[in-house]
């Protein structure tokens, strides 16, 4: 698996930004000459707590060591590199940030870490592991401060009991704790970062927040940190003063930061923040705790009921924390304090309704979504806490994809026949800050129609006509098909044919008349790629795009009427088919890593099934087969042209699935749970890791947590595929959906789809360029459906519809931008629809049968419908066409489902 590993990162060299250095020596030489600064030859304090194995270096009293009993080989802190950062500015767990202020001076800032002094000890009391003044490595703070480690019940708890001694009162601005967990991977093998390992969530939440630390394989226990006494989750901020070097296998380093007043007044000025920025007076000779509790949970599904067992409030939104103004959600809430008030911010941004309690007490409430943008809910408990969840309302699904197909194929349609790299027309990257096309960029892809950052525009376009077929935008990308992609993009004939290239732009100015490259963009660069490299058609990556394009003419021209010439079919399932084995062909090294988007691939080859093209067929199972053979082979088998990532896995677990390589399939679940969290927040709820993707595809070009970046969508295919054969597992449905919806999470209200969102609390906005977008709506494109289930505690609930029950019936309005998928949980049901629309879903309790409500007849000849034989589930006296759909008359308005016998 090293030299595996050794050869991806060889392979990458020239993909890499020079600010990144991948030497392994390289980015630490200059902290050589460093002195040690925690002196770990005074040795160390070694205890137990619960299963918790807990070491501190007696000089510093920070964390060395945290392990689990009984797993001693893993450690939740970056211990291989501890003799590295016993220096002055690398943060240790149990080190605090502090700015105050006193009088009317300006804030400063105190760190532990920033120049270290050694702490000291203290006696300890009852319960206390270890104690001691940290005051003199604090830079002359005017308080006292005192660290403390104690246990708690079976919990370990950090405590910080700040003093103020001086004669004058000091309001404290910001407060932060640093968590520091190892998710340094750098120079690991994909085998040894499972195993050493972690990815953090915060639920921002105020004093119902927590920390949830995962295991890259997702097994295991959850480690949570929770607040106990005044540490309520207000702010999550970047560590990036730690001078750990930062690349794509490290994140960063984040703290938990309980008052944030004086970092929203200097570093975040301007910025709207997730919670009300805070801060607390400390009166002359008054003294306050600050603690945090660690706690253990048996596994990432069972975070929630831990929770409870902790007597902390816990959320649950149905489907989510993503509104869509025409589908009302459900909130339950479990609480011991009694809730004293609800506020919402801004004012009437959301409606919330009070229900009937659920019969094991959850509080229930209707969520309606009043005005587009984030929205904030804070809960007041009767003790004084308060818990926020952060709500972001969106249009309907239906007019957010109707926005983002005509953004695409108007503002972002490019048409210049005197283009001199043949990019037009198509639909071309987007700067929507300055409001104009992208055509020459320092990172060749961006303006050149290739790659996730240069197709993806095009590629949500094409995708948009399988939910909302719209002829006039169908028409411009069809000439986008014949003269750009296949002809330019794709080779059309010759020794390469169907191969793909990286980029149609490139820098040779050589080569053009003076002028045709900008002065004011930097293109001495590695990213400013010249033709040779442009050309390159062994990127697979590069053409799950051009599949999935092809694939789309080939259903708009088999399903539906005058959108696509009828008889031409064929042709463009063909190429879709050759488009997979040139990637085979001409991209093998890549080819043995799953792709993003790779789901098409298995889309494809069920079509040609379908079809009866048995030769094509057989073909294609043979090359992918051989694929997940070799995924066989390895522990975790999902790595890509980055040493870690989250790009591999929906077509790793597909075919895992496909070819019954059941444990594979599973180990690539586990480690999706791992990193798509389920928490009470819309930027967090199913948003797949990735941290990179700003440098490769972002205005804001930085190492940083990107919300619902195209990972999400795509990683919730094999969730909630997996679902689906699992309709018991709520979790995998919350999160799933949650991910699904990611797509449309970040689109703006006049169409916009920005590459992610910021997390650093500095910004907390869109990226500015549309950059790899559109690979995360094609998982919204293939994958969003109605999910109707019966909870045993939260009763009936619809994800992406609404839903009435009455004695008899459940009545479901179908809200999804298609209206052409439905899975009834409770009968294990996958109703699709490849033409036409249901606009409602009705299930008699009693007869068990099911009525769809139909429409959406414009461009159809007839409905086509396709049901799951697992359910049981058929349409009496209705003929099936040689697709083995249902042909349903595009003159009825509704149809009937009954049970075999």
């Amino acid at each position: 698996m090293m030299k595996l590993y050794i050869t991806i990162l060889s392979a990458i060299v020239t993909w890499l930004p020079t600010t990144y250095s991948y030497s392994q020596t390289g980015p630490w030489d200059r902290f050589e000459s460093r002195p040690q600064t925690i002196d770990l030859s005074k040795g160390y304090l070694d205890f137990q707590v619960n299963k918790l194995v807990l070491q501190l270096a007696k000089a510093s009293q920070t964390v060395t060591q945290l392990k689990l009993n009984g797993d001693t080989s893993f450690d939740y802190t970056p211990d291989e590199l501890l003799l590295k950062r016993a220096k002055n500015s690398f943060y240790h767990l149990g080190d605090i940030n502090i700015a105050l202020k006193r009088k009317d001076n300006t804030w400063v800032k105190y760190s532990s870490a920033e120049n270290r002094k050694d702490v000291i000890p203290l006696e300890t009391e009852a319960g206390q592991l270890s104690k001691a003044d940290i005051t003199s490595t604090l830079n002359e703070i005017p308080l006292k401060v005192v660290r403390i480690w104690e246990r708690l019940d079976e919990d370990l708890v950090l405590r910080f009991h700040i003093e103020n001694n001086t004669t004058d009162d000091i309001e404290i601005g910001g407060l932060g704790i640093p968590m520091i967990f190892n998710n340094n991977m750098d120079w690991k093998s994909l085998d040894v970062a499972h195993h050493d390992n972690l990815f953090f969530d915060p639920y921002i939440g105020l004093d119902a927040g927590y920390l949830q630390v995962n295991r890259l394989h997702g097994l295991g226990e959850s480690l949570l940190v929770l607040p106990l006494v005044n540490t309520p989750f207000e702010a999550y901020n970047p560590l990036n003063t730690d001078p750990t070097p930062k690349s794509i296998t490290f994140e960063g380093f984040h703290e938990w930061v309980i008052h944030s007043k004086a970092y929203a007044q200097t570093d975040w000025a301007g910025v709207e923040q997730w919670n009300k920025p805070t801060a607390t007076t400390l009166k002359k000779g008054e003294s306050k705790d600050f603690a945090l509790r660690f706690v253990l949970s048996p596994n990432i599904k069972q975070v929630e009921n831990k929770l409870i067992e902790k007597k902390r409030p816990v959320a649950v939104g149905a489907p989510g924390y993503l509104i869509a103004m025409d589908a009302p959600a459900k909130l339950f809430i479990k609480h011991v304090q009694r809730i004293k008030d609800i506020e919402i911010y801004p004012a009437n941004s959301l409606s919330l309704k009070k229900l009937k309690n659920t019969k094991n007490g959850w509080t229930q409430y209707i969520v309606e979504g009043n005005t587009w943008g984030r929205s904030r809910v804070t809960v007041t408990y009767a003790d004084g806490s308060k818990q926020s969840i952060n709500y972001k309302v969106i249009k309907s699904e239906k007019d957010v994809v109707n926005d983002l197909g005509n953004f695409l194929t108007t503002q972002q349609w490019y048409e210049n026949p005197t283009d001199l790299f043949g990019r037009s027309p198509s639909v071309i990257s987007y700067d929507y800050e300055e409001k104009r096309l992208i055509t020459q960029e320092s990172r060749a892809w961006y303006a050149g129609l290739s790659d996730e950052a240069g197709a993806a525009s095009w590629l949500a376009a094409m995708m948009k006509q399988i939910l909302q077929p719209n002829p006039q935008e169908i028409s411009k990308l069809k000439r986008f098909a014949d003269e750009t992609m296949f002809n330019r993009i794709q080779h059309r004939s010759g020794d390469k044919q169907y191969g793909v290239v990286k980029s149609l732009f490139y820098y040779e100015p050589d080569s053009f008349p003076k002028g045709t490259y900008s002065d004011s963009i930097n293109y001495k660069t590695w990213s400013a790629w010249p033709k040779k490299e442009a050309d390159n058609i062994g990127r697979s990556y590069n053409y799950p795009h051009v599949t999935a394009a092809h694939w789309v003419l080939y259903r708009l021209a088999r399903n539906y009427n005058n959108l696509i010439p009828e008889d031409q079919w064929k042709t463009h399932l063909e190429r879709a088919y050759r488009t997979v084995v040139a990637m085979v062909e001409f991209a093998p090294h890549y080819a043995q890593f799953g792709q993003m988007e790779g789901s098409i691939f298995l889309i494809t080859l069920s079509d040609l099934r379908r079809e009866g093209l048995d030769d094509w067929a057989n073909h294609l199972e043979k090359l992918m087969r051989d694929r997940a053979m070799h995924w066989k082979t390895l522990n975790y088998p999902f790595g890509s042209e980055m040493p870690w990532d989250s790009t591999g896995q929906e077509e790793v677990y597909l075919w895992s699935r496909y070819f019954g390589f059941d444990d594979k399939a599973q180990v690539t679940l586990n480690a999706i749970l791992a990193y798509a969290p389920n928490i009470p927040h819309w930027g967090y709820h199913g948003s797949a890791r990735r941290y990179w993707d700003f440098v490769y595809g972002g205005k804001l070009s930085r190492i940083e947590r990107q919300l619902h970046h195209y990972g999400s969508a795509l990683n919730a295919i094999p969730v909630l595929t997996e679902y689906r054969s699992n309709p018991d597992d709520f979790y995998l449905l919350r999160v799933g959906h949650a991910g699904m919806m990611g797509a449309l999470a970040n689109v703006t209200e006049d169409g916009f789809g920005p590459a992610a969102f910021h997390s650093y609390p500095s910004t907390l906005a869109n990226d500015g360029i549309s950059g790899d977008y559109g690979s995360g709506f094609y998982g919204y494109a293939v994958n969003s459906g109605t999910y109707v289930i019966d909870h045993p505690e939260f009763g009936w609930l619809a994800f992406s519809g609404n839903l009435v029950e009455n004695k008899n019936n459940i009545h479901v309005e179908i809200k999804t931008a298609s209206k052409a998928r439905i899975f009834f949980a409770s009968e294990e049901a996958w109703i699709n629809l490849d033409a036409g629309e249901v606009n409602k879903f009705i299930f008699d309790k009693k007869s068990k049968s099911i009525t769809l409500e139909l429409g959406g007849t414009e461009f159809i000849n007839n409905f086509l419908l396709n049901i799951n034989e697992e359910s049981g589930y058929i349409i009496p006296d209705s003929e099936k066409d040689s697709l083995g759909r249902y042909i349903i008359p595009k003159t009825s308005t509704s149809i009937v489902l009954k049970k075999k016998g």
